[in-house]
């Protein structure tokens, strides 16, 4: 039976019959007789008939919700049993928003260090798509902002407090940096460019500059970090970045970094994990190397 509801997570996610057994490693006639095989004994259509992949039914909805609990909790009980034997081993799915990718790294190194036989697998995705993929046993755990539009029925670890920069180019008149803050409202008469609209990120600094009495009209907007200080450093464009990128760029003399005033925010970041009892072995690893470490914010 688990080997159904395995099929069926597969198409799930693949959206894709051929897709679906490609990933489970068999023939798509094996996967959808499974499939069939399942509804005949459940007494309920799962999914909707057609040539190709409609989705799901509501009967089915509900099936693959039950299904992806019940995996989740044989890959909990098999992380368990091995982990007093051999060892923590499997993989950690996690979702991070872009802005923190940085913090990924050493996490994973402390992770790492104390259970090697981990693998994980990173994506980057918005703070309700990480939402999306908690409660739908897809993510095992995720990294985003913990007092800004915070996740419901989710446990939380503090990582780092992450502070908005402006950066611009450096006048060349002015090799030094200024030093002092620049206020918001002063910043918005830049050509800026940001991150797109989907991502909270974007929505925290739009609401610091109605804080400050106006409104932007970005240049460009990206959903890439790095295509936000790329597009500084060739100019004409100033951007609002978070402080922990710059612990991750190569220095650049020609680029500025002043603190944000008028008003003055910072938010905190952290890992998020589903609020289930009991927690998996391998997600209390990665809670347990969240609390013990300290993400510089990239201002020091």
């Amino acid at each position: 039976m688990l080997r159904k509801y395995t099929y069926l997570v597969a198409l799930a996610r693949e959206r894709h019959f051929s897709r679906a057994a490609a990933a489970c490693h068999v023939t798509q006639p094996t996967l959808s007789n499974a499939i069939r095989q399942l509804e005949e004994s459940l007494g309920v259509p799962i999914v909707e008939r057609g040539q190709t992949f409609r989705g799901f039914t509501p009967e089915g909805e509900t099936v693959l919700a039950h299904a992806r609990r019940m995996l989740a909790e044989q890959d909990a009980l098999t992380q368990s049993l091995r982990a007093r034997g051999t060892g923590l081993a499997g993989t950690a799915r996690l979702g991070v928003i872009p802005t923190a990718l940085p913090a990924v790294a050493p996490l994973l190194a402390t992770v790492a260090a104390r259970h090697p036989a981990l693998r994980f697998v990173v994506r980057s995705l918005s703070s309700r798509d990480i939402e999306r993929g908690l409660h739908a046993y897809e993510l095992d755990a995720g990294i985003t902002y913990l007092d800004n539009e915070p996740l419901p029925a989710v446990r939380r670890v503090p990582l780092y407090t992450e502070t908005p920069l402006f950066l611009c180019r450096r006048a060349a008149d002015d090799p030094e940096p200024p030093g002092e803050g620049i206020p918001w409202a002063e910043a918005a008469r830049h050509p800026l460019c940001l991150l797109t609209p989907d991502m909270q990120n974007r929505r925290i600094v739009e609401a610091a500059f109605r804080a400050a009495g106006v409104a932007v009209d970005p240049a460009v907007e990206t959903a890439s970090l790095i295509t936000l200080f790329a597009l500084v450093q060739q100019g004409p464009w100033a951007s609002i970045a978070p402080s922990l990128l710059l612990s991750t760029m190569r220095p650049d003399p020609a680029v500025e970094a002043r603190p944000l005033v008028a008003p003055s925010i910072r938010y905190s970041v952290g890992l998020v994990y589903a609020d289930r009892d009991p927690t998996p072995p391998l997600v209390a690893a990665l809670a347990a190397a969240a609390a013990g470490m300290s993400v510089p914010d990239g201002l020091g």
